[in-house]
């Protein structure tokens, strides 16, 4: 029994979810995909009758949800300090628009985030009419990072693109050129791929915030599962991070 329990306490498979799960983001990447699986199931609970059962699992969405705001407090200087190193960094004028336009949704997002967060816990008493209003804006902060985020991913799509087609019709004729085209046609590949990653998860993403500001009108059980698929692939992403292979 020890030998067994060894093999799993030390395998490498524990080992690498335990690096996942000491980073902060590694840990509110799992509990994002707990609430909103939480949020799917209350929600078909509850459509077959089951009122005390959703229940449960509607308070544990709720409280994961508050939870993962502490996780969240202070992060919006990240996206400050992200703001002013697009304004200075070099590339694509339209690129680098939607890239300040996307961390500053997300600081405004989070920055009342923090807000809302210290009016949950009763740190700071808001008027239920103020905090109705910060709780919307915070929806339309994070709408509009997720939609600056869209178009700065089918920007840089484009100019991908471009770029693997411009190197793929040159001809070299060294071979050592060739292979310097190689590599740059490899890590243009990797490049598109982590893009159409994130393309993928902001187009699931975006489906939230707009139900909460009212623009569309999905059911707690698709958003829910919509979250579940985004967590789930930003997990994917802190698993290969920490196993060396991100």
């Amino acid at each position: 029994m020890a030998s067994v329990a060894s093999q799993v306490v030390l395998h490498p498979v524990t080992t690498q979810s335990l690096k996942v799960l000491s980073t902060t983001i590694g840990r509110d990447k799992l509990y994002r995909g707990i609430q909103y699986f939480a949020r799917f199931f209350a929600w078909l609970l509850l459509s077959r009758g089951y009122k005390i059962q959703a229940a449960r699992w509607d308070a544990l969405k709720s409280h994961l949800a508050l939870g993962r705001k502490l996780l969240r407090l202070g992060k919006f200087m990240e996206n400050a300090q992200a703001v002013l190193k697009a304004l200075n960094a070099p590339g694509d004028t339209g690129e680098r628009i939607t890239a300040i336009g996307r961390q500053l949704g997300y600081f405004g997002y989070l920055s009342l985030d923090n807000i809302a967060w210290a009016n949950a816990i009763k740190f700071y008493n808001l008027a239920p009419s103020t905090a109705q209003k910060i709780n919307k804006r915070i929806m339309q902060f994070w709408f509009t990072g997720i939609l600056f985020s869209l178009a700065h991913g089918l920007l840089k799509a484009g100019r991908l693109a471009n770029e693997v087609k411009k190197l793929q019709n040159q001809t070299w004729a060294e071979k050592s050129l060739e292979a310097e085209r190689d590599l740059k046609l490899q890590n243009l590949q990797v490049a598109r791929e982590a893009v159409r990653y994130q393309f993928i998860m902001d187009v699931l993403d975006v489906w939230i915030p707009a139900t909460n500001v009212g623009l569309v009108n999905l059911n707690d059980g698709v958003l829910g599962i919509f979250g579940l698929i985004t967590s789930l692939m930003a997990l994917r992403q802190q698993w290969l991070a920490a196993g060396g292979k991100n």
